[in-house]
């Protein structure tokens, strides 16, 4: 039963993270947009693959809907290990903090 019990408890820890990886953006009503406006640039109405900031979008004339292309680390080695955010793939990497050249492992993430 406790098994159970912690099963339940870490799922909804799982689905209330992975939630919070997306952004809503409501569309001004009236206006007319060439597109949608995302912490000041202005992306083309459609889906867009990449933001500046990592994110996958979709943008219609009512609203953009924005995703995050990266999950984060929660579980690791924090002693021996730390978290580094790799702008190029867009992911983090978990490095060892005396050789950052170094993967730590094992990780577990949520996005």
């Amino acid at each position: 039963m406790k098994s159970f019990l912690a099963f339940l408890v870490a799922m909804g820890i799982i689905v209330a993270m992975g939630d919070a990886a997306c952004s809503i953006m409501p569309q001004r009503p009236g206006k007319v947009y060439r597109g949608c406006v995302w912490n000041g640039k202005l992306y083309p109405l459609g889906h867009i693959e990449r933001t500046e900031d990592c994110l996958s979008c979709d943008c219609s004339r009512t609203v953009m809907t924005c995703c995050a292309k990266f999950f984060t680390p929660v579980q690791y080695d924090k002693e021996n290990c730390e978290v580094v955010f790799n702008e190029e793939r867009c992911d983090y990497d978990v490095v060892q903090k005396n050789d950052p050249s170094k993967m730590c492992y094992p990780v577990a993430r949520v996005g």
